[in-house]
């Protein structure tokens, strides 16, 4: 199966920072920007004035507003539908007294703001009278909309798309993304007519509903002209209207990234079920303490059943090919109840991480790791540099603790041996990124014996990292040893690896040898090390990992239908997750490498163009042959005169040779 690329170093990046704006970890380090804790303050009390809003206590919410916000009561379309609101929850209560006090509230001030508020702002005053006539439980009556408590949900959904906006209280570029990468997924899906293999995750994370979209100021509601080009990028990449594209550039007064954040905001995610996708991500990737003090187990959600996968598994490999080499049998979890209470030191854990440092295999470095297992206390200045995962406190009440699992079970339980697992995969890790290639093969030939005979590409790989930093320490001989010893016996039994021995050996000829072993992909060899290691212990890549996996795929997939580039994924950080500006096995590629897997033997090879948007792609007039014949205001005339996708509207100009009017007049005769 092909397999795409994900740059998880910067993933990390994107969720440290998700997980600091959110105040979800524990951390003492400063903010990388001054604005994330003003804008967290800022979601806070957003998100209370939502709160009080869904559960029908207006009063609170308008008192927040009129300490924070109090722009918001001096718009009258706004008070006026808070006013009506609050007049259909004081009817819900259902006692004489507060009966009495609606009718006076209704005569001193939602009759006054219905002269004032909108055009159809009296109508709508005349109409909810009825409200006293009719129960709240008919749903048979005109009123029936009014007395829906999800009126309480859309007008939450209103003001707070108005209060981000002025506040700039945007979710952090994660979770933005996120949402982005999953809607577009969604939308791929359907128009190829496939079936997610990641639906049971996506179905549950991003909600249906949307964020009702902010009022423009009626000083803006004069005619103003956007770029057609704009507005085409904006509707298309949120799903709008072309009307709902230009509303929401005269919101933002033309500036289409601040409208695409608007926009991005409105999708509603389950909060609690990312927040433990990321805490889930977070322990498997190092970044908290595997201890769940505040949380259950790693969340689990129940994937499809085996075979109802379309296509599109076929371009997603969600299991790294690295561990394809295991049989039922040898996959079996490792037994680790001889180790409890063992764990790997991580050699030289206050020194330098410089590549070049001498961590070769020969001299006293050999004889100092004969072993590196240790009492499992020996390791614990390195877990002291894991951050504490705090949790959503201030949702508690609103989450209930709800986690999912595999058994459909809610569980809140701390696993010893678990978390001996955990340690010892992060620390093989973090031997690999370090570039201890040696100390990493012994330890875990130590640990399974078998591992490496069904994972011989990642011993290749280590193998060579060994050589190439032999190489550069000038001890050639050692060097040709490994590589008589270990790559020419596994390149023997594997033709695709001939080609990447050969690379590896040329560096024995170059002059640079320090440039060389300081540009080692050791992260991306570490991350699928740590993948295919923690399955033969049990411990399944995160969930997160297969929807960034997934996601990435089909953005990719979905602008070269568009045959354009994304013009919003630098905003959203899509393209560094995308970089691989490492050298890759080149042979590899489409047989048994890793979904990160790297060449290490060679500086020239390079990501092949398939797995990405191209430059030359990303050109409506060079990106294909259709493309090569439809001009640009043609496109996008097509796509406004008949509310069509990007690539619908370059098809129906590859049938009538470019020419607009004639595809028009076509749809129309």
């Amino acid at each position: 199966m092909d397999s795409w690329p994900v740059n998880w170093e910067a993933l990390d990046a994107l969720i440290i920072d998700f997980a600091k704006s959110e105040n979800l970890i524990e951390d003492s380090s400063p903010p990388s920007s001054p604005s994330l804790t003003s804008s967290y303050h800022s979601r806070l009390i957003i998100r209370q004035i939502r709160r009080s809003l869904e559960v029908g206590n207006i009063d609170a919410a308008i008192d927040i507003l009129r300490v924070h916000a109090p722009f918001v009561l001096e718009d009258h379309r706004l008070l006026f539908r808070l006013q009506k609101l609050k007049f259909i929850e004081l009817l819900r209560k259902g006692t004489r007294d507060d009966r009495i006090f609606a009718i006076d509230y209704l005569r001193k001030s939602l009759a006054p703001c219905a002269l004032n508020a909108y055009p159809e702002a009296y109508e709508e005053f005349k109409h909810v009278l009825l409200a006293f006539i009719y129960d709240k439980d008919d749903q048979t009556s005109p009123v029936a909309n009014e007395w829906a408590e999800k009126r309480r949900y859309e007008i939450a959904g209103l003001v707070s798309s108005v209060l981000r906006a002025h506040f700039h209280a945007y979710n952090p570029i994660f979770s933005m993304a996120l949402r982005y990468l999953m809607s577009i997924h969604k939308v791929f899906c359907f128009r190829q007519g496939i079936v997610s293999p990641i639906s049971y995750l996506t179905e549950r994370l991003l909600l249906e509903e949307r964020d009702f979209p902010a009022l423009p100021p009626e000083s803006l509601y004069e005619a103003q002209v956007f770029d057609e080009v704009d507005i085409q990028a904006l509707a298309h990449a949120v799903e709008l209207t072309r009307q709902g594209a230009i509303d929401s550039l005269r919101f933002a007064k033309g500036d289409l990234f601040q409208a695409f954040q608007n926009e991005i905001c409105r999708m509603r995610l389950n909060d609690a079920m990312l927040d433990e996708l990321v805490r889930e991500y977070c322990v498997y990737r190092g970044i908290v303490e595997p201890g769940m003090q505040t949380s259950s187990e790693p969340l689990k959600v129940n994937p499809p059943e085996s075979g109802c996968c379309s296509s599109l598994d076929s371009s997603i490999d969600v299991d790294h090919s690295t561990a394809k080499h295991s049989n039922s049998e040898t996959s079996a979890t490792t037994d680790l109840s001889s180790m409890q209470g063992i764990d790997v030191e991580l050699r030289f854990a206050s020194e330098p991480t410089n590549n070049l440092e001498d961590c070769s295999p020969s001299g006293s470095h050999q004889s100092e790791s004969s072993s590196l297992l240790r009492n499992r206390s020996k390791g614990a200045g390195e877990r002291s540099k894991r951050k504490r995962w705090r949790g959503r406190h201030d949702d508690l009440d609103f989450i209930s603790g709800v986690h999912f699992n595999r058994d459909g079970k809610q569980e809140g339980v701390e696993c010893t041996s678990a978390e001996d697992k955990y340690e010892i995969v992060l620390q093989m890790k973090e031997l690999a990124s370090r570039g201890m290639a040696a100390e990493v093969v012994e330890e875990i030939s130590t640990l399974d014996p078998d591992f490496f005979v069904q994972n011989p590409v990642l011993l290749f790989q280590l193998k060579q990292v060994e050589f190439l930093k032999l190489v550069g320490l000038g001890d050639h001989s050692g060097a040709l040893r490994v590589a008589c010893s270990h790559l020419g016996p596994l390149a023997a039994r594997d033709p695709n690896l001939l080609k990447p021995l050969k690379e590896t050996l040329l560096s024995l000829l170059r002059p640079n040898e320090e440039a060389l072993v300081t540009g080692l992909p050791l992260h991306a060899l570490a991350t699928s090390l740590q993948v295919a290691f923690g399955k033969r212990l049990g411990i399944e890549e995160p969930q997160l990992m297969r929807i960034m996996r997934a996601t990435l795929h089909t953005h990719s997939e979905w602008f070269k239908l568009q045959m354009c580039k994304d013009r919003f994924e630098s905003l959203l950080r899509i393209d560094s997750l995308k970089e691989n500006n490492t050298p890759v096995l080149t042979s590899l590629a489409t047989s048994k490498s890793n979904i990160d897997s790297c060449s290490l033997g060679s500086s020239q090879a390079t990501i092949s163009s398939t797995n990405g948007v191209s430059d030359d792609s990303s050109s409506p007039n060079q990106a294909s042959s259709q493309d090569a014949i439809c001009d640009e205001n043609a496109i996008l005339k097509v796509m406004e005169f008949l509310a069509l996708p990007r690539a619908d509207a370059i098809h129906l100009l590859a049938q009538y040779n470019g020419n607009a009017e004639t595809v028009i007049q076509q749809i129309f005769a």
